[in-house]
């Protein structure tokens, strides 16, 4: 059995062209391995791609070319068995508003051909904070309990591998810290391997084990987060002094100097090409007595926008 909970080879997708346009390349040979366990961001622009990747998963969207393996099962060979091997939390709030949670997700375990003594409806329930409004119609749910719905719904089937998709856009703080907490619990004591595309990207700096940021249809770079984040050789120090500065900054070649609120002083500057001893000898140099130091490295932010600028 292979290592490795999703193995995408050579993914593409073209969408074929509507009346005056062209054809549309959505996706561009894709490589894409994924552990087995990891909690997994998969990340880009809009349009990037990420959508269409998820939908191939599901199933939702039939590709072009390409190899998909889920949990082993390969999606041409053991369609079925790749199919129940995953479980989708989509973004779009797609439930039958004549339903109630308890019902709806009986029909969602019925669906996947899930034995009813088999059945997990009660547990999954109080797991999302559901229990007391399981017989209410989904109608009547708040658009966050309508979020949680659709990650019972993802887990009456026990899927080896969760798909969240933006699952935190526009809810509120409460829901996605219930959220991260149930995510993180699934990962651990069930060993589900979780994957999360997010627009937030310190969601994905303090969630991801890896993350992988797909751009224009291509993956651009798949790496552990904190390696992603040791790419930039970007860093910033800043040197508080015991009395404010009261003339110009001391000018380092290759530094970039300004002045923070309280008298701080932070000074940009390359790793490779600047150490911050020899920032804080000029600064004594210059005749401040430092009362603090601190530093500040890049954050998943700088470097995803690092990453798609350089391939725009």
């Amino acid at each position: 059995m292979s290592q490795h909970a999703i193995e995408i080879s050579g993914l593409r997708k073209t969408y074929r062209a509507s009346a005056g346009q062209q054809p549309k390349e959505a996706l561009k040979g894709i490589d894409l391995t994924i552990p087995r366990g990891a909690i997994f961001g998969l990340l880009g622009p809009n349009g990037a791609g990420k959508s269409t990747l998820i939908n191939i998963l599901a199933g939702l969207v039939v590709k072009t070319e390409g190899r998909v393996c889920i949990w082993g099962f390969d999606q041409d060979i053991n369609p079925r068995q790749s199919r129940a091997a995953i479980g989708v939390m989509p973004q779009e709030l797609n439930l039958d508003p004549f339903f109630t949670p308890r019902g709806a997700m009986e029909v969602q375990a019925g669906l996947y051909g899930v034995p009813r003594r088999e059945r997990r409806t009660a547990e999954i329930l109080e797991l999302i904070g559901l229990t007391d409004k399981a017989d209410a119609y989904a109608r009547t749910l708040s658009g966050g309990m309508r979020r949680r719905l659709l990650l019972g719904k993802a887990l009456v089937h026990r899927p080896h591998v969760l798909v969240l998709d933006e699952p935190t856009a526009g809810v509120d703080i409460e829901l996605r810290q219930m959220l991260w907490r149930n995510v993180r619990r699934l990962n651990a004591e069930e060993g589900m391997t979780i994957i999360l595309t997010t627009h937030y990207l310190e969601e994905a700096e303090e969630m991801c084990d890896e993350i992988a940021i797909i751009h224009q249809g291509e993956k651009i770079v798949q790496d552990s987060t904190g390696a992603l984040l040791s790419r930039l050789d970007a860093k910033t120090l800043v040197i508080t002094p015991e009395v404010p500065a009261d003339g110009p900054l001391p000018e380092m070649p290759g530094v970039q100097t300004s002045t923070r609120p309280g008298g701080a002083m932070a000074f940009a500057y390359h790793r490779s090409q600047t150490s911050p001893g020899a920032i804080l000898d000029v600064v004594r140099g210059a005749g401040m007595v430092v009362r603090d130091v601190a530093t500040e490295e890049p954050d998943l932010e700088d470097v995803f926008l690092a990453l798609t600028k350089s391939t725009a």
